[in-house]
């Protein structure tokens, strides 16, 4: 092993290697070994090296991880960006790039002011704490990109019921602890005690997540609710157009008149591409029509209204009629589909910067949850689904959750398919259900043990009908959030640095 662990190509390589590994441990693949497998080779990958080889070898990681990961941002770029190949493909290099810079500064961090070579122990320990907090810190840098976690490999894996524990966050920490615990072993074979410690540290996640298999956090309260979930399949090409404007409220109109009752009627993201004080005419028959169903209707629909400085900003929105009230503005916006960083200099540089309804604003924190059929019900307009700590804040007030989403802007690229393994992780969390509507798919309904229960086909119109139900109960997660691990990696972390100085 070592050309791996020595400087030089071959472990930038392997590393660059290693990087795509957790791509295919995720969704649509989901070989979940490979997870451990892709952070024990990093690990090693930075045993002896050098400060500046590291923040290469780091690089390198990130690269792959995120070329091979979030490379459908291309179709993005090119398909609905107005790019060309080359401009989209120069773009999508630099956003993976600056990517990978999290895992170049981890890399760097580790060598720098956190390895000690003389516990192999305390490397493990310490180094499983830097991941957490480097996953922690690319979820809230520029707004965040908290995608390609490890954590999600465990969904269908078997670490996946501690997840109502510690959210992705303890599965993320569990898988890199238990890949430094093997690459340290070796180390260990003539410290006794030491050996012992890291085989305890080792098994007790992969013990006692079966142990916990099935156990119901939550329980449900009152009868199940009927779902009738639209999907209209409208080509994104078509979506902002004013021309086909007419067509898309016609065909979400008569998609819901013909379908089953149902308690919840249920459209995706921006179903209605008009402002909603223009279409207040529609939305009114649309709620004559729930109201003598007896149900409740929730679409995404875009909102203009006064900031609190008095100014009229346009938000992405959902809002209700019939048996149901609220609205609610989104919070956790797309960078440069839904606001543009830096636009006084980017805007008109190139199509893509100026695409349909990119100048969104932020909508408020502590909006209250929508209410629909006498139930609390949390919204997560797309990309908000992706953010564990944001989303449990809302899971943990709710009786329900929700989300919409409008994935054609990644055509049929894997995206959406980690977008739908996101969703399922944050039920799973939550331990509630969650009803999923998009455009052009994957239209499901989720368990509180982040299972899909109904599915319907992607890029097809159809209407997915099902069953959920109200969860009473807090899982610990939505119970303490993440502190006691942020606490726990504050000790490691602490304590390595205690020891680097204390060595040096």
């Amino acid at each position: 092993m070592h050309w791996i662990t020595r400087p030089g190509w071959p472990g930038n390589l392997l590393a660059l290697v290693a990087g795509t590994l957790t791509t295919l441990s995720l969704a649509p693949f989901d070989i979940w070994p490979l997870a451990l497998l892709s952070v024990a080779l990093l690990y090693l990958g930075l045993r002896d090296t050098a400060a500046k080889q590291a923040a290469q070898r780091g690089w390198c990681y990130g690269f792959g991880l995120f070329a091979s990961g979030v490379s459908w941002v291309y179709v993005s770029i090119h398909d609905f960006g107005a790019a060309s190949p080359a401009l989209a493909g120069l773009l999508t290099l630099g956003f993976v790039a600056g990517l990978a810079l999290f895992f170049a500064l981890l890399g760097w961090l580790w060598v720098r002011l956190l390895r000690n070579r003389h516990s192999a122990l305390g490397d493990a320990l310490a180094f499983s704490a830097l991941w957490l907090a480097f996953d922690a810190l690319r979820g809230w840098v520029l707004t965040g990109f908290p995608w390609l976690y490890i954590g999600y490999s465990q969904l269908d894996g078997p670490l996946a019921s501690l997840a109502p524990l510690g959210g992705v966050w303890l599965l993320s920490f569990a898988i890199a602890l238990s890949a430094t615990l093997l690459v340290a072993l070796p180390r260990l074979r003539t410290e006794k005690p030491r050996l012992a410690l890291a085989i305890v540290l080792l098994a007790v996640p992969w013990i006692a997540a079966p142990l916990l298999n099935g156990h119901a956090w939550t329980t449900p309260k009152g009868e199940p609710l009927t779902v009738a979930a639209v999907q209209g399949n409208v080509a994104q090409s078509m979506k902002w157009d004013p021309k086909k404007l007419e067509m898309q409220l016609l065909l979400y109109r008569d998609m819901t008149f013909r379908s089953r009752p149902a308690d919840l009627i249920v459209w995706p993201e921006t179903a209605v591409p008009i402002l909603k004080e223009h279409a207040e005419g529609y939305l009114k028959m649309m709620a004559g029509f729930a109201e003598q169903r007896d149900s409740a209707l929730i679409t995404g629909v875009p909102v203009r209204q006064p900031n609190a400085d008095g100014d009229l900003r346009y938000y992405n929105g959902l809002t209700t009629a019939g048996d149901a009230s609220g609205t609610y503005l989104k919070q956790k916006l797309v960078p440069f589909g839904e606001y543009v960083p830096l636009q006084d200099l980017l805007r008109g540089l190139i199509a893509f910067f100026d695409l349909p309804m990119s100048d969104f604003a932020r909508g408020e924190a502590g909006q209250p949850l929508l209410q629909a059929r006498g139930l609390q019900i949390a919204p997560y307009i797309c990309y908000e689904v992706v953010y564990p700590e944001f989303a449990a804040g809302l899971a943990a007030q709710s009786d329900l959750l929700l989300t919409v989403s409008n994935d054609a802007w990644f055509g049929r690229s894997i995206g959406p398919l980690q977008h739908l393994q996101m969703a399922q992780m944050r039920a799973l969390e939550a331990g509630r259900w969650m009803i999923r509507a998009t455009n052009n798919g994957i239209t499901v309904l989720i368990d509180p043990y982040g299972q899909i229960t109904e599915q319907i086909p992607q890029f097809e119109q159809a209407v997915l009908y099902g069953e959920v139900a109200a969860m009473q109960g807090l899982t610990p997660y939505l119970r303490w959030r993440s502190w006691p691990l942020i606490a726990l990696c504050v000790l490691l972390l602490g304590w390595a640095l205690i020891r680097r100085r204390a060595v040096v």
